[in-house]
């Protein structure tokens, strides 16, 4: 369960009836709340994602159950301009990267978990080249299973990172933190995808350009044409925002 606190909450609005939370910048906040000790959880909502949490209960309830949930694309946003709430995207790559380099800067102990064995050895690597003094105090890979998975808990357990980034994929990662955050109850959670492959550099972001018009998911397409069944649920999304009724 979320840790309740006497924090201020910011405004929450909803996407397809699920809840999101509407901030200026989520890295303050999340500093704030890190500063604080307190634990959050934070989900990056996509037109995918919440496409998924119709069919899927369990995915459906960790998001409403979460303490943070940004508009990390660009449907997403676009829906709650639909409706008068006029936000800024926020992917989650680009808030877990801000968190990283505040991390540097204030010596939050950051906790990596997920991708193939090399992937997340040299995402860690990277990142003490591009943040140094950064305080990385484990990493793990994705694919543990059985015995060594409940080691992993353990060392969490006894390490309490601060900043924890888990990539599994969705909505696995969700699901996993919902279901482990208590064993490090003042630290800050972020499922993170597949962010470990963009900064060991095994694979690219979009260009610029791209992004900067909504169309990062052209880019992924494109470079992993087997991703056209999950890209379906964009017009889904997108039938489904202008006929929703809030």
């Amino acid at each position: 369960m979320s840790t309740q606190t006497s924090s201020p909450q910011p405004e929450t609005a909803t996407v397809l009836g699920l809840p999101i939370q509407l901030l200026n910048s989520y890295a303050d906040w999340l500093g704030d709340r890190l500063t604080a000790g307190e634990s959050i959880h934070v989900v990056t909502l996509n037109a995918e994602m919440a496409i998924e949490a119709e069919k899927n209960t369990t995915l459906d309830q960790v998001i409403r159950r979460a303490d943070l949930v940004i508009p990390d694309g660009a449907g997403v946003v676009l829906y709650l301009k639909l409706r008068g709430k006029a936000v800024q995207r926020c992917p989650g790559i680009e808030l877990a990267e801000e968190m990283l380099r505040r991390s540097a800067q204030n010596d939050w102990s950051v906790f990596l978990y997920g991708g193939k064995p090399e992937i997340i050895t040299a995402a860690a690597e990277q990142w003490q080249q591009r943040a140094p003094g950064i305080n990385i105090i484990g990493v793990e890979n994705g694919y543990i299973q059985g015995e060594d998975e409940v080691a992993l808990r353990e060392r969490l357990k006894a390490l309490q990172p601060q900043l924890i980034l888990v990539g599994l994929g969705v909505p696995r990662q969700e699901v996993w933190i919902q279901q482990y955050r208590d064993i490090c109850p003042n630290s800050i959670w972020i499922g993170v995808g597949g962010s470990f492959d963009i900064w060991s550099g095994t694979k690219q972001r979009a260009p610029g350009w791209l992004r900067n018009n909504n169309l990062e998911w052209v880019y992924r397409l494109y470079k992993e044409p087997w991703r056209w069944r999950r890209m379906l649920a964009l017009p889904v999304f997108a039938l489904k925002a202008l006929n929703y009724r809030t």
